[in-house]
């Protein structure tokens, strides 16, 4: 699903790496949990992921193609919500959805059935038709949901995407990334919140300075480290490195 090989990245004329020779996988029917504190390559990592920074060192596949060499093939096989949503924001919530679904090439049937769903699912019905520029953080975060699910993916990457949502909506995207799983996709997301990730990662991978510190299903990492919680793991392995 998603094939991360040997992939660096630095900054300054490479006196900062920011990634450092990463390799993992993703499986189909997962969610996958990258974890990291502040300045730990996450972001870095899901930028050269989407295709927003080029892979200069490594490759990266998603849904087996490169997304250097076969970059728009692997953009229709993901959806992806950025840490902060950028958003057209003289559209409406319709108007964006409409037009992501004409990028994406999904029918007029299915982007209705698709966003009333997930519409409801976040209590967004009344603001559709409004103008995004005025939408709370919150708000838009949900339509940027929306809009990387409207294609039905199958890979979802979102990058600490619990910002800005209140609990209500927090709880509804944690069901989708559940169905997302359960439908045999596969989710693909980093967070700071550790026991969000404990309680629903199938595996999870920690990365500390651009390297990979540990990867693996989350109870064999517990049983390994003493049936610890994964915040205690994480604070052993990589907390206060940054």
């Amino acid at each position: 699903m998603l094939e991360i090989s040997h992939v660096s990245m630095a900054y300054a004329n490479g006196a900062i790496k920011a990634v450092d020779d990463l390799s993992f996988e993703l499986r189909p029917g997962e969610i996958f949990g990258f974890l990291g504190a502040n300045g730990a390559g996450k972001t870095t990592t899901i930028k050269m992921v989407t295709g927003i920074l080029p892979v200069k060192s490594g490759s990266i596949k998603v849904c087996g193609h490169d997304i250097t060499s076969d970059s728009v093939e692997a953009k229709r096989s993901f959806g992806f919500v950025p840490d902060s949503p950028i958003i057209f924001d003289k559209y409406t919530g319709r108007e964006y959805i409409d037009f992501l679904g004409d990028i994406y090439g999904v029918s007029a049937e299915d982007r209705r059935t698709r966003s009333a769903a997930l519409l409801k699912r976040f209590s967004l019905e009344d603001a559709f038709d409004k103008r995004i520029s005025g939408y709370s953080h919150g708000m838009k975060q949900k339509i940027a949901i929306i809009g990387a699910l409207i294609h039905d993916p199958s890979l979802w990457i979102l990058d600490e995407p619990m910002m800005g949502l209140d609990p209500p909506s927090a709880f509804a995207l944690k069901e989708l990334m559940r169905e997302h799983r359960d439908a045999g996709k596969t989710v693909f997301f980093s967070t700071h919140i550790l026991d969000v990730a404990e309680k629903i990662c199938d595996r999870v991978a920690i990365i500390s300075k651009g390297k990979l510190i540990l990867c693996g299903n989350i109870e064999e990492i517990k049983a390994a480290q003493g049936d610890e919680s994964l915040e205690e793991i994480f604070m052993q392995v990589a907390g206060g490195n940054e």
